[in-house]
C-alpha cells in the first residue's frame, strides 16, 4: 500500500489523504449523490473536477488527485489580479454549461452546515447543480491562473446567478476593506465584478439579478455561520477567530456599495 499523506488546508473536514494519485475522504450521506455529478460532469467533458473511484477497502472514498497549487488566506498578490477572475470566470461558465443537462438522481442527499437545516436558501429556484464554495481552498491553480475545482462537499442544485454571486464574494471580494487581502484593500470591487461578469458572459438578466441576491446571499451566511458555530466546535472556533465581526461588516458594506457594483455591471465595458 502506497504511503499516505495527510492533506490540511483551510476546510473543515477531518481525515483526508493523498495515497499516490487518489485522495481518500471520509463517507458521508451525500457522497453517491455527488460522486454522480462528477461523473456526470467528466462525461459531459469537464475534466477539471476530482474523477469518483470508488470505495477503498477503509471505507473511504476515493478520488483521483487534482495536481496543481491551491492559494491559502490571506490571497496573496499573484492571484489577485483580473486575469485571475477571467479565468475562473471562464471555468466556472464551462462548469455550470458541463452540469446543465444533469438531473440528480430521485434519492439525492445534499449536505447542510450543522445547525442551519431550519435557515432556508436564497437559491430556491434551482436551473443546475453548482459548487457553491468558491473558496481559496477549492480552487487549483495551474501556470498561475484557475484551473480546476475540488472538494463538492457543498453542491447542490442552485442558479447561475447564486454560483456567480458565491464566487465573487470571495474572489472579487464582495467584503468590507477591513476583511481583503492586503493587495485587494484599496480594489475597485465594481470594476472586478465586471471584469468576472464579462469574462463568464453574463445576461442582463443575471447581472440585474447579481447584486440584490449577493446581499441576501451573505445575510444568510451570517446567519449560517452563527448557527453553526453555535452547534459544531470547528465552526465555532472560525466564528470566534473573525467570522462573527467580518459577516456583519460584509453586510453593511454591500448594502452600501451595491447600487454602484449594479449600475457599473449595467453599462457597457469599456474597450
Amino acid at each position: 500500500m502506497p504511503e499516505e499523506e495527510p492533506l490540511v488546508g483551510d476546510g473543515v473536514t477531518p481525515g483526508i489523504t493523498r495515497v499516490a494519485d487518489t485522495v481518500r475522504r471520509p463517507v458521508r450521506p451525500f457522497t453517491a449523490t455527488i460522486h454522480a455529478y462528477l461523473s456526470h460532469l467528466h462525461q459531459a467533458g469537464f475534466p477539471a473536477v476530482p474523477k469518483p473511484l470508488g470505495i477503498d477497502e477503509r471505507g473511504r472514498e476515493v478520488l483521483s488527485y487534482v495536481p496543481g497549487d491551491v492559494p491559502r488566506e490571506p490571497l496573496p498578490p499573484e492571484v489577485t489580479g483580473e486575469d485571475v477572475l477571467a479565468a475562473l470566470a471562464r471555468l466556472i461558465r464551462r462548469l455550470h454549461d458541463a452540469a446543465q443537462g444533469w438531473t440528480p438522481p430521485r434519492d439525492a442527499v445534499w449536505a447542510t452546515l450543522p445547525g442551519t437545516e431550519d435557515i432556508p436558501p436564497v437559491d430556491t429556484e434551482a436551473e443546475l447543480v453548482g459548487h457553491r464554495d468558491y473558496c481559496p481552498g477549492n480552487v487549483v491553480f495551474r501556470d498561475g491562473l484557475p484551473a480546476a475545482f475540488i472538494d463538492f462537499d457543498l453542491a447542490r442544485p442552485t442558479t447561475r446567478v447564486y454560483d456567480i454571486a458565491n464566487a465573487l464574494y470571495w474572489w472579487a471580494p464582495l467584503l468590507h476593506p477591513e476583511d481583503r487581502a492586503p493587495a485587494l484593500t484599496e480594489a475597485d470591487i465594481p470594476h472586478r465584478v465586471a471584469v468576472f461578469a464579462d469574462a463568464y458572459g453574463m445576461s442582463d438578466r443575471q447581472r440585474r439579478e447579481l447584486v440584490p441576491l449577493a446581499g441576501r446571499m451573505v445575510h444568510r451566511f451570517h446567519l449560517t455561520s452563527r448557527a453553526a458555530a453555535e452547534a459544531d466546535p470547528v465552526f465555532h472556533r472560525l466564528w470566534r477567530q473573525g467570522v462573527k465581526d467580518r459577516m456583519p461588516r460584509a453586510e453593511a458594506w454591500l448594502a452600501e456599495e451595491g447600487p454602484t457594483i449594479a449600475t457599473r455591471l449595467t453599462r457597457p465595458f469599456p474597450a
